[in-house]
């Protein structure tokens, strides 16, 4: 079994799709060497730390066809959701202010024709003009839950679903963010960490 198959099992993947990913993670390792896109430390595990755990979130998303990504970075989990969703008509609009790493995000979304518009910007700019317009808002390593919620609480009260996945440290954040925010939560288990979760957040509302 080579390493894509054996990271996807169990993933309702195409052989095209299989490709594509496969394409981002050799791109990727061209790139990191100039560009340093992710942590050195991670590379030896692209499938499993970014691929991966980047595409569990489409299983929990089935009839989702648009998704916000803040702070997409080298793409994860924004371009392998925007990579893996083609099939079912996802657009995926990507948030960075790096502009290597939006160079990156348009290469690789050039090379897979993945629905991918990357949007090179504060994502505090760009948040106001998806209110109403975006199914899904992630956000993957990029700041704690309460902090999350304060940037996206204008999508997430308007119909919007939050995604954060979340490593150890989880409960709390959700403590903190608790401290601020009332909300629908359901905390899901990660499928590449036992000890990390995926928190799926809806109807927020304000305590101040």
């Amino acid at each position: 079994m080579s390493a894509p198959d054996r990271h996807l099992d169990g993933f309702d993947v195409s052989r095209e799709t299989e490709e594509k990913l496969s394409l981002l993670e050799s791109e990727l390792r061209r790139w990191q060497a100039i560009k340093n896109l992710v942590g050195p430390g991670t590379l030896d595990h692209v499938w499993d730390r970014h691929i991966v755990d980047s595409l569990q979130l489409l299983e929990l998303t089935p009839t989702a066809k648009t998704w916000l990504d803040l702070g997409s970075g080298a793409g994860f989990p924004g371009l392998v959701l925007a990579i893996a969703g083609y099939e079912r008509g996802l657009q995926v609009d990507l948030v960075e202010s790096n502009s290597r790493k939006c160079a990156f995000l348009r290469h690789i979304a050039r090379l897979t024709g993945a629905r991918a518009k990357v949007h090179e910007a504060r994502l505090e700019t760009v948040i106001p003009g998806f209110v109403g317009k975006a199914d899904i808002v992630s956000a993957r390593a990029l700041a704690s839950l309460a902090k999350l919620l304060e940037w996206t609480e204008p999508l997430l009260k308007t119909g919007t679903t939050g995604l954060f996945p979340k490593g150890r440290d989880a409960e709390s954040e959700l403590t903190e963010a608790r401290e601020s925010w009332t909300f629908d939560l359901e905390i899901l288990p990660s499928r590449t960490d036992a000890d990390a979760r995926i928190l799926r957040i809806t109807s927020i509302e304000s305590l101040s």
